[in-house]
């Protein structure tokens, strides 16, 4: 299964932290949000413009828990499928999506038992995935395939999981299949976070660690903005398979991002360096070239590589 090598070795420098009591009603406000939401839900499913209804909660939760939403581009196309993935950094990324446009998503199935978050991750019409059974991976590609051809949109973390923020891992081709099965466009969406207008690593839900701490880690930041950056659409039929599919999209988000692309392997990845440079005047690294591996018969149901 896809591991990451980061770890506390990879967290920014901290800096100005917020008091205890400004944390403790930034969690209070988040949870009280989210409550509110999962007690309304009933009613909120049946009202019109319930997207917009769903976009202010996740907003308010992310405010909730001082964290400032900027997005950058716009996702194309309504009314008709898209497959839309992204790195993945932090729990915040799936709220920052869903305040964007709320989507389906396809996760891991330990968040359905977060407290409360994964809740309200439920409630969104999440796909859970059993990440240690590989035999439930063709049916969780055949769901998304017949989602994707209703015209919803679907967001995927293709790495399968969490990285710093300062290196990506390698972009899963097996759920790129159901882009391609349903004849849909892929949506890279680059994730970062910045402190102060800097690039930070500390909001990452790194290593294995819980849910808590990475919440009790972001809440201290005073100043901390979740920045979702929309890249170019890549349209059905530009790639040959999953395989350069999941290539094209992962070199668009590194390239924008302008990290290195790492495979996962045992051991921690040398500390970010972010913090001392603006975002916008980071010098970008071109992604690493993918692995070469055999390639597989269009008949061949994928597996995670």
């Amino acid at each position: 299964m896809p591991v990451s090598p980061c770890g506390d070795g990879c967290l920014t420098r901290e800096g100005a932290r917020v008091g205890p009591v400004r944390r403790g009603l930034r969690l209070a406000g988040a949870a009280l949000v989210v409550a509110v939401a999962l007690v309304l839900g009933p009613v909120l499913a049946v009202l019109p413009g319930r997207d917009r209804v769903v976009r202010r909660v996740l907003g308010g939760v992310l405010a909730a828990l001082g964290i400032r939403l900027v997005v950058r581009g716009e996702l194309a196309g309504r009314g008709r499928g898209a497959l839309v993935v992204s790195n993945h950094i932090s729990f915040a990324d799936i709220l920052g999506l869903n305040a964007m446009r709320p989507m389906r998503a396809l996760a891991k199935r330990e968040i359905a038992s977060w407290p409360v978050l994964g809740t309200l991750v439920a409630r969104m019409g999440t796909v859970f995935l059993d990440r240690d059974r590989l035999s439930a991976l063709p049916a969780a590609v055949d769901a998304l395939t017949t989602t994707l051809r209703s015209g919803a949109l679907v967001t995927v973390n293709p790495e399968g999981t969490t990285w710093c923020g300062s290196a990506s891992g390698r972009f899963r081709p097996a759920m790129f299949q159901a882009a391609i099965d349903a004849g849909v466009p892929v949506q890279p969406v680059a994730v970062r976070y910045l402190a102060g207008g800097r690039e930070t690593t500390r909001p990452a839900f790194i290593g294995p660690e819980s849910l808590i701490a990475s919440l009790r880690r972001a809440v201290a930041i005073p100043d901390l903005t979740l920045e979702l950056t929309v890249c170019p659409e890549i349209a059905p039929g530009r790639a040959a398979g999953r395989r350069e599919l999941a290539a094209l999209a992962e070199a668009a988000v590194a390239s924008e991002l302008g990290t290195v692309t790492v495979a996962g392997r045992a051991g921690p990845v040398a500390a970010a360096a972010p913090a001392t440079s603006p975002a916008r005047d980071a010098a970008p690294v071109p992604a690493a070239p993918p692995v070469q591996r055999p390639s597989l018969s269009p008949a061949t149901r994928p597996g995670l590589s």
